[in-house]
């Protein structure tokens, strides 16, 4: 599958499927030992130590883990893995995507590997069901994001896409040093925390909406009580006192679920201070407005949208998702949000601010008027945001 070229091609398949079912009384992922001891005792001919760690190895790709890919997925700095068919593997380290050594040669392997990665995340994925979306944790506690299309849906065969969800840990005085957070923007930002001001964290997918959200976060005086709800477990705030909620999405046959309406509730029963709810894709941004319409002043979430000034559009859309008409959207949103922050991901591969807004209601719908743009353009929200601090000052 890898670099062991022909070992992994011929690896024998009825010694793969004797060491599967060795294991298969475990119940859980099997360790190295665990597959070292199923491999010697299975094979008939191994030659030495070497050849024993090797063929475990390679056995042990094909039954645990990311298989060929889990490599990839632990190398400092890789964002996502993705395979469009059997072939190379690909992926992106923040500069688009690049072509790895790595190789799946096969349509029989890929799809395995797809079907048994959907299965940890409590999926179906089969003929019936030739997609499936969801998230994956090994046992060292990384969590992978995972989508997956069989054929014929997915024309040229098994298209398998994991994102690496790393926490979101750097402090907010690392971001400016950086040049992540912009100095003209650092003190507004700061004034938004302090003010307790509702806000959201807007951006397309790899911009750094999680990353900042926990390091403003990271901002909150720390006799606050900070609790995070999440699709999947990144945001991890440098903050003393932070309760993390994750969703839990139903098995095979669609229960055992935990929503993240459920965790609001949750949330909101254990003397929280702030509320923060990450990465909102669908119908679930009725569970972040209720979120941050629940009294709890300085609340917070993500969103994926291009810029502020277009979160109004995209909030109808997610709406329309979750059953909120337009009124509806228009009177929660201008009752509990603020602010709106724009990260921005550059050609290069830089994350960084890139504008920000406060939230205006009209009789037609909510706007975002700019309050700084990193382009240097037109900020006629300045003086309302300036305005909307002082009034909220502790």
């Amino acid at each position: 599958m890898s670099g062991d070229g022909a070992g992994a091609a011929v690896l024998a398949t009825d010694l793969v499927d004797r060491v599967r079912a060795r294991l298969a009384g475990l119940g859980v992922e099997p360790d190295p030992e665990e597959v070292v001891r199923a491999v010697r005792a299975e094979s008939e001919v191994l030659h030495g130590h070497l050849d024993l760690l090797r063929t475990a190895r390679l056995v042990r790709e094909h039954l645990a883990g990311a298989g060929p890919l889990e490599a990839l997925l632990a190398s400092p700095g890789v964002t996502d893995v993705v395979v469009d068919g059997p072939g190379p593997a690909f992926v992106d380290r923040g500069r688009g995507l690049e072509e790895t050594g790595v190789v799946v040669p096969t349509e029989a392997e890929l799809r395995a590997l797809a079907v048994r990665l959907a299965g940890r995340a409590g999926q179906r994925l089969d003929d019936a069901r030739p997609w499936a979306d969801g998230v994956v944790r090994s046992r060292d506690g990384m969590a992978w994001r995972l989508h997956a299309v069989l054929p014929p849906v997915a024309v040229d065969g098994t298209c398998l896409s994991l994102r690496v969800s790393r926490p979101a840990q750097a402090t907010f005085d690392r971001l400016v040093e950086s040049g992540t957070v912009p100095a003209p923007v650092e003190p507004m930002l700061r004034d938004l925390v302090e003010a307790r001001v509702g806000y959201l964290v807007v951006g397309g997918t790899g911009s750094g909406k999680t990353t900042l959200l926990a390091a403003l976060l990271g901002l909150v005086p720390p006799g606050e009580r900070l609790l995070c709800v999440e699709d999947s477990p990144e945001l991890r705030p440098p903050h003393p006192h932070v309760v993390r909620l994750v969703v839990r999405h139903g098995n095979v046959e669609g229960a055992g679920g935990v929503a993240m309406s459920d965790l609001v509730r949750q949330a909101l029963r254990m003397r929280p201070d702030r509320i923060a709810v990450g990465e909102v894709r669908g119908g679930e941004v009725a569970d972040l407005l209720a979120a941050l319409n629940t009294g709890h002043d300085g609340s917070a979430g993500t969103v994926h949208a291009n810029s502020p000034t277009e979160l109004p559009a995209r909030l109808e859309a997610l709406g329309a998702l979750g059953g909120l008409d337009r009124a509806a959207l228009s009177a929660q949103v201008a009752a509990s949000l603020r602010v709106v922050v724009g990260m921005r991901r550059y050609p290069d591969g830089r994350r960084g601010v890139d504008s920000m807004g406060v939230v205006r209601r009209e009789a037609d719908g909510i706007v975002v008027d700019p309050v700084w743009r990193a382009d240097g353009g037109e900020v006629p929200g300045r003086a309302g945001f300036a305005a909307l601090v002082a009034g909220r000052r502790p």
